[in-house]
Order: structure tokens, then C-alpha cells, then sequence
């Protein structure tokens, strides 16, 4: 099949090369043909997909960064081109959040991985401890790293229900030094939709939800989330910190474990991390421009809710969490046929899904809705799980 007019071998309008006339191509073909001939459906848990104009812009930067005839790769980072980046991040995060005078937004390296220790390592006196709430294997991390630094206390934990639920109505020790929480739970497709009213400063690790609803940011003590869930590349994690926390432990740090020291140094105390912290803030860009968390959050509810209510009525799946708990980001569910999984799988690779299969740890698939991801692939994905009900129930 040919569309009228296109001349083999170039010769269009703004067709330069092959790729022009395939692109020419799949628009003389159906819409929903084009749709699933052009684009792959992304529901990878991270690195996750990304705005298409942020990776646009990205690309473009790395061959040259501002007109300056440098790749973004190669400039300095105390070049007031990278010091602008930096201090735009920063303050994105400052209007996206609406955040007070008396946080600092700090861009650091190591993961939310090394937040597990380090909140601890600032935050946890000598004598006090910290309160956790267990929800799944982040959180099981998270409250082993404290360990190596104090005493805590696990006032919660769903793992005897192999992490189906959050935890509520537990009692939050105003001794405490802080209270820790991990917001969404991606491996077991839980997610915190009210967080605790806290006596004490409220820690959450908030990776794979960070910028995807609206939040009273202002009650929380610390918040972290590693960007390559849902706001950029991996490489760059990002902490808000009340820096009234800062400095009471009285243990003397790594300097590159103390937050006064990169909060001091604006987060430039060693070499940052240049081009994660790039497409993070074009990412926030994005989202500001779009209508800011009001705008994500209305979008991210529909997505669930199309996704949910199609598989509580398809007699083919079953969801594995509580219907309360379930996340907007991860939603996790298993074949009520196992042995079909080659069958479901072959649909999913026709029709250009990727990133479906559950984590290793626990099988079965997850369904990861991070903000980039159209409501046109959740719909495709409904599709396919309709269509194969069709075949197999």
C-alpha cells in the first residue's frame, strides 16, 4: 500500500531521508492503524516514559546546548548556562509544590537508595528513634539502612498480607524523632491516598509519585523521590528538606551525607549530575505549562479509573491489592488463567505494549501510569484485555 502522491525514493515536501516516508506513510493509513504502527505503548516501572517535547529538547541539547555550540554533555557546571538550569529546577520545584521559605530543594546523586540512610544519618538523634511504616520492599530497605544508624521503632506493616494494604489507624509516638513513609509501593501496586496526621516531622520517600497529584507539601519534614519514575532520566535524586531539621543530631558527617552541606552549596558542592537534572526540569516545565499538579492529578485519576474499572469487569484478570489502597502509578494484576500467559503476551507485542511484566519478585504484571503516559495507551491496553476476554473466557 502506497499513499497517493508519494513518490518512491524522496522527493516530498519536508520528506529528507526513509524515515520521512515512513512517516508520510502511516498517515495515509487508518488512525487507530497509524496509532499502533507508530507508537509503542510504554507501562515500564522505570526509567519510565517521558513527555515527548522533554526528550526533544534533550536531544537538541545534547548537540547543542543553548546555541552555544557545546553539547549540554561537555559544558561546565559552573557555567552560568548550567547554574540557570539548576536554579529553574530548584525553583520549579518551589511552584509546582508551593512550597515555604523554609524548605531547600537540594539535586543529589546516589538514588533514593542512599536516602534510606541518609534521612536517618541527618535526622536521627542519639538517643531518640525513628517511626516507620512498612508497605513493601522500599520501605522494608529504607527501615534496614536505619538500623545501621539507630534505634526505630515499625509501628505498621502490611507484610503479613504480602503488602495488599497500607496500613492505618496505628499510633505515632510524639517521642519520636521522625516519622517515615513510602508514598507508593511500585512492586506491589499499593499507594497512600491520605497520609498521617503526624505529631512528629513526616519523612516520605515519594519516588514513584512525586508530581503526579496535588500535596500539602508543607506538612511534610523531608520529602525524596529518586527522578526516574516519573519526573526524569536516573541519575538525580531530588530532596525537600525543612532545613529547621538540620544540624541536631550532633554527630559530625560524611560531608557528602550532610544536607547543610549541599543545601550550602545549592547542590553544587561536588560535580551534579548535568543532564539528569536537565530533563527533570524540563519535565517540571511541562507540567507547570500543562496546568501544574491540579492538571496531572484529574489527568492520572482518569487513566486509573479507565484502567480499574475495566479490569474489575473483565472475567480474564483480577487485581491484587485492596480496592482502596491501589495506585494510580502501578497497577498490578494477574491472570485468572495462567497458563493463557502466552497467548495475553503475544496480543501485548501485536499491538506495541511494553513494559507489562510484574516485578521478578512477585510475577504477574504491572501496569505503570506515570504522568507522560497518554490516556490513549491505557485505553489500547483495555483493548487488548477486552479483546482477549472475547477469546478466552
Amino acid at each position: 500500500m502506497r499513499c497517493p502522491g508519494l513518490k518512491p525514493g524522496g522527493g516530498n515536501k519536508h520528506q529528507k531521508n526513509g524515515a520521512g516516508e515512513r512517516f508520510i506513510f502511516f498517515l495515509c493509513i487508518t488512525r487507530k492503524q497509524a496509532y499502533v504502527a507508530m507508537k509503542t505503548h510504554n507501562f515500564s516501572a522505570g526509567p519510565a516514559i517521558l513527555p515527548e517535547e522533554v526528550l526533544r529538547k534533550s536531544a537538541q541539547a545534547v548537540l547543542d546546548f543553548n546555541d552555544s555550540g557545546l553539547s549540554l554533555l561537555e559544558i561546565s557546571h559552573r557555567s552560568k548556562g548550567f547554574e540557570d538550569v539548576m536554579d529553574k529546577a530548584r525553583q520549579l520545584v518551589r511552584d509546582l509544590l508551593q512550597l515555604d521559605d523554609r524548605y531547600e530543594v537540594l539535586f543529589l546523586q546516589g538514588g533514593a537508595s542512599t536516602q534510606f540512610y541518609m534521612t536517618a544519618l541527618n535526622l536521627l538523634t542519639p538517643n531518640g528513634f525513628g517511626a516507620y511504616v512498612n508497605t513493601g520492599t522500599w520501605a522494608s530497605l529504607a527501615i534496614g539502612e536505619a538500623q545501621k544508624v539507630g534505634q526505630v521503632q515499625v509501628l505498621a506493616s502490611s507484610e503479613s498480607d504480602q503488602f495488599r494494604h497500607i496500613p492505618k489507624g496505628y499510633d505515632i509516638p510524639s517521642q519520636a524523632d521522625y516519622l517515615h513513609v513510602t508514598s507508593n509501593n511500585t512492586i506491589y501496586g499499593t499507594q497512600m491516598h491520605a497520609y498521617p496526621k503526624s505529631p512528629v516531622p513526616l519523612v516520605c520517600d515519594m519516588s514513584s509519585d512525586i508530581f503526579s497529584r496535588p500535596i500539602q507539601a508543607n506538612d511534610f519534614g523531608l520529602i525524596y523521590a529518586g527522578a526516574q519514575k516519573n519526573m526524569g532520566p536516573a541519575g538525580v535524586t531530588m530532596v525537600i528538606v525543612d532545613k529547621n531539621l538540620l544540624g541536631k543530631t550532633g554527630r559530625n558527617l560524611p560531608t557528602m551525607l550532610d544536607y547543610k552541606v549541599h543545601a550550602s552549596k545549592e547542590s553544587m558542592f561536588n560535580t551534579p549530575p548535568v543532564f539528569p537534572i536537565y530533563v527533570t526540569m524540563l519535565t517540571m516545565q511541562w507540567l507547570k505549562d500543562n496546568g501544574g499538579l491540579s492538571w496531572i492529578g484529574k489527568v492520572n485519576e482518569i487513566k486509573a479509573a479507565t484502567f480499574y474499572n475495566a479490569l474489575d469487569a473483565n472475567p480474564c484478570f483480577k487485581g491484587t491489592v485492596a480496592t482502596e489502597d491501589r495506585s494510580w502509578m502501578n497497577a498490578t494484576f494477574l491472570l485468572t488463567q495462567p497458563e493463557l500467559e502466552k497467548e495475553f503476551e503475544a496480543m501485548l507485542k501485536e499491538t506495541g505494549i511494553s513494559g507489562l511484566k510484574g516485578h521478578r519478585s512477585v510475577g504477574g504484571y504491572r501496569a505503570s501510569m506515570y504522568n507522560a503516559l497518554p490516556l490513549e495507551s491505557v485505553k489500547v491496553l483495555v483493548n487488548v484485555m477486552d479483546d482477549f476476554a472475547q477469546k478466552f473466557a
